[in-house]
């Protein structure tokens, strides 16, 4: 018999050998899917997944301060060590060095994403340092309503809400993006157009 036509059975046999022989430790568990669907907070450019709630400019204005946004990103929403938020009036230069990725007055985020929902995402998400998770939805639409508005994006009194919030017309919108309506969990949100 020839040993050559033996040896992928050999080699399978080992393979399913090994694979029978990985330890198990007994520790964690298999989620279900109702903890899956908890943890799946992302939100898409159609801003179908956002939740219940409603903010203002104004509103996130004392939210800027009281919930440590300026003990961060500067008073003014730039200068600092942290991302800039909110593009300056080019006057003042920052002293500190900026840290990576580098965000500053020629890629603030209210400026260069191209769906407003990308913010509402990121400050869910993210924010504040340490206490991640912890904004009330209305808080979070209040805040992204004050950086939209600093940048010139919205009106002080424009209303930023789950319907609303998708329709603000960004001003990179057209620019750098996938298409809302072509998006999907886990995909990349930005990609370049020739």
């Amino acid at each position: 018999m020839d040993w050559r036509k033996l040896l992928p059975i050999f080699i399978l046999g080992l393979c399913q050998a090994g694979a029978a022989q990985a330890p198990s430790y007994g520790v964690g568990r298999t989620p279900t899917a109702e903890e899956v669907r908890a943890w799946d907070i992302s939100i898409g450019p159609t801003g179908k997944e956002l939740p219940p709630g409603r903010g203002t400019a104004k509103e996130g204005a004392p939210l800027f301060t009281q919930k440590g946004c300026a003990g961060c990103h500067g008073r003014m929403g730039s200068g600092s060590q942290a991302p800039t938020l909110i593009k300056s009036d080019g006057t003042t230069k920052n002293s500190l060095p900026c840290l990576v990725p580098c965000i500053n007055d020629s890629n603030v985020m209210a400026l260069h994403s191209p769906f407003a929902t990308v913010i509402w995402d990121y400050i869910n998400r993210g924010m504040p340092l340490g206490k991640e998770g912890s904004l009330r939805p209305d808080e979070v639409y209040a805040l992204t309503a004050y950086l939209l508005f600093k940048n010139g994006v919205i009106q002080e009194d424009d209303v930023m809400d789950a319907q609303s919030l998708p329709k603000v017309a960004m001003p990179n919108g057209k620019g750098y993006s996938l298409p809302p309506e072509e998006w999907k969990h886990n995909a990349p949100r930005l990609r370049s157009y020739p």
